[in-house]
């Protein structure tokens, strides 16, 4: 490929013109440089449309924090394809829900996790190891020329709403080059600091998760060296910040916590001047946590409100000291609005519904009615509730009135209470969040047992042991209480509220 003269950049261009310089330094200290990566990249962009695959086909993968990951976002990325990632820790049949309702065409999947799942789709292609029934991924090579007719695709992240069922954010296909998407979709990370050229990025999140993945992939299209931890360790940050040079991650506040928690001999040990971008999201950040960061980081660290819906605000380090708890003002050309149950605009310091319009338009993949639920005056919402102050600073109070987020990740109750409805000794369930000092919050299952079920020790082990069998690790409630009723309305509407407040919830 010969760049054109134009303002696009991208992986492709940064692998024609540094082919030698690392790309990735994956666990196991595995290195692929640009060029490497690049040979890949069209060899498995070649072997998907030698499969058959068209423009508007999705590929679905279940893969680790390795290679594989940027194999395929770059891979369908040049050939007008949809990636959908899939968590990793979902049960079998949360994943294969995500996979047939996608209509993936192919899907990629760690041999491990291969082994459990039996999705029947056109192409299931093993990482990692031999499964029955399954083809080899590290097989798929087409020819490593650059592909013809090449054209941007798109991921399509699912994510779930109040009913807990899981639905592709899908936007439609742009008509333009993997360079030009790259240089529009990079505005994000080049305001929080991560300039083009050289630099290092530190992945420290499964990048499954849209925040850490698409950092990970804007650094990667701007020329940055990208680091990948499989998971998070506190002191392996600072070791590989020192080691690596890193000059930005993207982390959440629950990293920023354990951190911070490291004695100050093991912190002290590590040199982080190469730092010039640290960002977060994904969950509120205690304004004491953050500020201790600043003070130990400088006034690099980032924060920005968003959703794989789209971009709500962003704030740097000296706005926010001046405003501990803002998550700043709109993301520059899009627009934010609070509106009340009615629609109407709330006044300056009132609380609303987050509205946000500028990323452009997308619908809930085989969901018309959630699409148009979440929609007024071409504004989008979430659910999130925020408040702006009088120069037009945001903060947010709740994010979305039942949502709980555990480390960065969103748990949704309703998911969670129509498993545990399903055991013959609940009669009826609630499930909310509750402070926790290292994770946010935490799942709290509140269980009305059935007649003739006695609570206690004993049915909370019973509990547990059936949502372990149905439900991802991270949603399962860490602690169950029991009560003989719930707060109602008069209409009967169970009062959630109530609860998190009885339970220190609030």
């Amino acid at each position: 490929m010969t760049p054109t003269e134009t303002a696009a950049t991208g992986f492709f261009t940064e692998a024609f013109a540094h082919p030698d310089r690392p790309a990735l330094i994956g666990p196991g200290e595995r290195r692929l440089t640009f060029g490497e990566l690049r040979t890949r990249v069209n060899q498995v962009s070649n072997a998907l449309r030698d499969l058959g695959l068209v423009r508007g086909d999705a590929v679905a993968a279940m893969v680790g924090n390795d290679s594989t990951y940027f194999e395929l976002v770059l891979a369908t990325g040049q050939i007008g394809l949809y990636l959908v990632p899939i968590n990793t820790h979902l049960a079998p049949a949360e994943a294969s829900f995500i996979v047939h309702d996608s209509a993936a065409k192919v899907l990629v999947a760690h041999a491990d996790l291969a082994a459990e799942l039996g999705v029947p789709v056109p192409h299931c292609l093993a990482v990692g190891g031999r499964v029955p029934g399954w083809s080899a991924y590290e097989d798929l090579g087409g020819a490593a020329d650059e592909p013809a007719d090449r054209t941007a695709g798109l991921i399509m992240g699912y994510t779930s709403g109040t009913t807990g069922r899981p639905r592709g954010v899908k936007r439609s296909l742009p008509d333009m080059t993997p360079e030009h998407l790259a240089a529009m979709s990079s505005g994000l990370s080049r305001m929080c600091g991560m300039a083009g050229g050289e630099g290092v990025h530190l992945v420290t999140s499964p990048l499954y998760h849209a925040a850490p993945g698409s950092f990970a992939m804007s650094a990667l299209h701007q020329g940055h060296t990208v680091v990948v931890h499989e998971r998070f360790d506190a002191e392996a940050t600072l070791r590989d910040i020192e080691r690596y040079r890193v000059t930005s991650s993207h982390m959440v506040p629950t990293h920023f916590h354990r951190m911070l928690r490291l004695p100050a001999a093991v912190r002290e040990r590590y040199d982080l001047s190469s730092l010039r971008s640290l960002v977060h999201a994904g969950a509120p950040c205690p304004v004491e946590v953050k500020r201790r960061m600043i003070d130990w980081v400088g006034p690099i660290v980032w924060e920005y409100l968003g959703a794989t819906e789209g971009l709500v605000s962003i704030v740097g380090s000296r706005e926010w000291l001046e405003r501990p708890g803002t998550v700043g003002r709109p993301f520059p050309g899009f627009t934010v609005r609070l509106l009340d149950e009615s629609g109407a605009e709330v006044p300056v310091g009132e609380a609303g519904t987050i509205y946000f319009g500028g990323s452009g338009t997308f619908e809930y993949h085989n969901d018309p009615d959630k699409t148009r639920a979440g929609r007024t005056r071409g504004l989008v919402t979430v659910g999130d509730i925020g408040r702006f102050d009088a120069d037009g600073y945001l903060y947010l109070l709740d994010r979305r009135t039942d949502l709980i987020l555990s480390g960065g990740v969103n748990v949704y109750p309703a998911e969670i209470e129509q498993h545990l409805i399903t055991h013959p000794a609940v009669a009826d369930v609630a499930v909310i969040g509750v402070p926790d000092p290292e994770w946010g919050q935490s799942v709290l299952a509140v269980v009305q047992p059935a007649e003739g079920a006695a609570p206690g020790e004993e049915l909370a082990n019973e509990l547990a042991a059936h949502c372990k069998d149905g439900l991802a690790s991270y949603k399962r409630p860490r602690r169950f209480v029991f009560r003989s009723d719930f707060p109602r309305s008069a209409a009967g509407k169970l009062l959630r509220r109530q609860l998190r407040e009885e339970y220190g919830g609030e």
